[in-house]
């Protein structure tokens, strides 16, 4: 089986989750009884129920009282949204508040929110997280003490070098520099490969944080095409470079912000060689990595640079303890002159809480809960596109993520997802309009909803609120579009009776009113 460092149950349930996730196992369909399924694989009784159990809780199956279990329905299938298509030319970014308050409206407990791509606490452990900041204040009290420097603990260096093994990647750990984040991660290496009015490239839609980043660095944004499901056209992105002076790419491979895309192992590899022909960096975004249900595309486009042009940026807010607000970077090629920038800017983070995550790093059990993590949040992104499915306008597309917390909704051209956020607010519903995640007003009619937060009973009763609210939207703009087809209409009608007029009428006293002024323009106004 495969994850030998896994319990065997979670074995056992991850081989049939794939396969209810594939479309092998078809929805209604029979499972085997404990007993079969135990003497098919060689496990126990009791590993067989654990692993039914596992499966019930993620929603992927169900018992039925004397029958036995079955595949569970799956959410219906929407079509995945079309692939973008951004302008050729790169600009300048300039963003309103959006964002800011989108991300502030997120924490406030009187919302219900959409809007972040944040997981909620109840997700964690939170009492192995807090034994473990205990007990590095409680074995390296003298720490507290001390000013930081450096590039982070060694010990924290050796568990993400560690780690990295499991991205595909062997780093060493002198390489590796702990951040206060990925996004500061991810600025640092910005600042160290680009000076201002320089042209990076990036998926499109990209997330919002990135474009923040690009306008405060002074950076121009070049929107790459981008596929809903297989990520970054390599086609496209190897016609800019070269046609275009790009000076970095910036990319997440696996379960891009906001769409979910994964590039295709191949793919990836195409990609290392592509930045290190054209001799620029490629900053690789790690950050999802791990959440992705296909183990394949967990291996990281660091893992196939031969040439250090892959400068990777990770962290473990999404993954194992958020409150820690660790990053890390290995710079490649850039390793020295990274090292500086990040001296310069912020210096080193607290070593105690470096300390605890080293110690949660390397703990037995990291890998059950992440397994635990992506089925909890696969069912509920399920049943958000069931919700999305029931409630949405007809012709709405969302994306299919193999894994992670948001969904890229895209409604019906024309749509005004702005004005559908000013609704939502309106009854303490957040969500994310699609043009926060462009330089351009391209995603306009697109919405990103994030499942990942604190999910309250009354959520799903929210997200058929917001479906009512783009219904009520869509019919509106419907009815406008046939007001303006009726006037449009019964303008014609109008020329065509004054014409007719004309003809029967050629004495200018019996001229009708737009004949008298197309033969007299000085009596217009008469």
């Amino acid at each position: 089986m495969e994850n030998p460092d896994l319990p065997l149950y979670l074995q056992l349930a991850d081989r049939l989750a794939r396969s209810v996730r594939a479309g092998t196992l078809k929805r209604g369909e029979r499972l085997p009884s404990v007993r079969t399924l135990a003497r098919q694989h060689g496990v126990s009784l009791s590993t067989a129920v654990q692993a039914f159990r596992w499966l019930e809780d993620a929603r992927l199956i169900e018992a039925r009282p004397r029958s036995g279990y079955f595949v569970a329905a799956r959410p219906q299938r929407l079509p995945e949204p079309q692939a973008s298509a951004p302008d050729s030319a790169s600009r300048m970014v300039q963003l309103d508040h959006l964002g800011s308050q989108v991300m502030a409206l997120s924490q406030d407990p009187d919302f219900l929110s959409f809007g972040a791509a944040c997981p909620g606490a109840e997700l964690f452990d939170q009492e192995r997280v807090r034994r473990a900041v205990t007990r590095a204040a409680t074995r390296h009290r003298d720490l507290l003490c001390h000013y930081p420097l450096g590039s982070g603990m060694e010990e924290t260096r050796r568990a993400v070098a560690r780690h990295a093994l499991g991205l595909g990647c062997v780093l060493r750990p002198e390489a590796v520099v702990m951040t206060n984040s990925c996004m500061e991660a991810i600025s640092l290496a910005l600042r160290t490969v680009c000076k201002p009015g320089d042209i990076v490239a990036l998926e499109s839609p990209t997330y919002y944080g990135f474009l923040e980043i690009l306008q405060s660095l002074h950076l121009r944004a070049l929107e790459i095409p981008t596929h809903p499901r297989n990520g970054l056209s390599l086609e496209a992105l190897q016609l800019a470079l070269e046609t275009q002076p790009v000076k970095a790419v910036l990319s997440v491979p696996t379960l891009s912000n906001p769409l979910g895309a994964s590039l295709p192992v191949p793919e990836r590899k195409r990609l290392a060689a592509l930045v290190a022909r054209h001799d620029i960096a490629l900053i690789e975004d790690v950050l999802y990595n791990d959440l992705c249900e296909q183990e394949d595309k967990r291996r990281a486009v660091k893992s196939f640079d031969t040439s250090g042009h892959v400068i990777i940026c990770g962290s473990f807010s999404k993954t194992v303890a958020p409150g820690l607000r660790l990053g890390w970077v290995e710079a490649g090629r850039w390793s020295d002159a990274l090292r500086r920038t990040k001296a310069v800017q912020s210096g080193a983070q607290t070593p105690v809480l470096e300390l605890a995550l080293a110690d949660l790093l390397t703990q037995a059990g990291g890998g059950a809960a992440l397994r635990t993590l992506r089925a909890t949040v696969a069912a509920r992104v399920d049943q958000a596109r069931s919700l999305i499915a029931d409630s949405f306008p007809r012709g709405t597309r969302v994306s299919a993520p193999a894994g992670g917390f948001t969904l890229w909704v895209e409604l019906p051209e024309g749509f005004d997802s702005g004005a559908l956020y000013e609704r939502c607010l309106a009854e303490r519903i957040v969500i994310a309009p699609g043009s926060m995640f462009s330089a351009s007003t391209r995603f306009r009619h697109c919405i990103r909803l994030g499942v990942g937060g604190h999910w309250r009973p009354e959520h799903p009763d929210a997200l058929r609120r917001i479906g009512a609210l783009a219904r009520e939207q869509v019919q509106a703009m419907s009815m406008m579009a046939g007001n303006s087809a009726t006037s449009a209409g019964e303008a014609v009608k109008a020329v065509k009776s004054d014409a007719d007029a004309d003809a029967a009428h050629p004495d200018s006293e019996r001229l009708s009113p737009a004949a008298r002024r197309r033969q007299w323009p000085d009596l217009a106004a008469t």
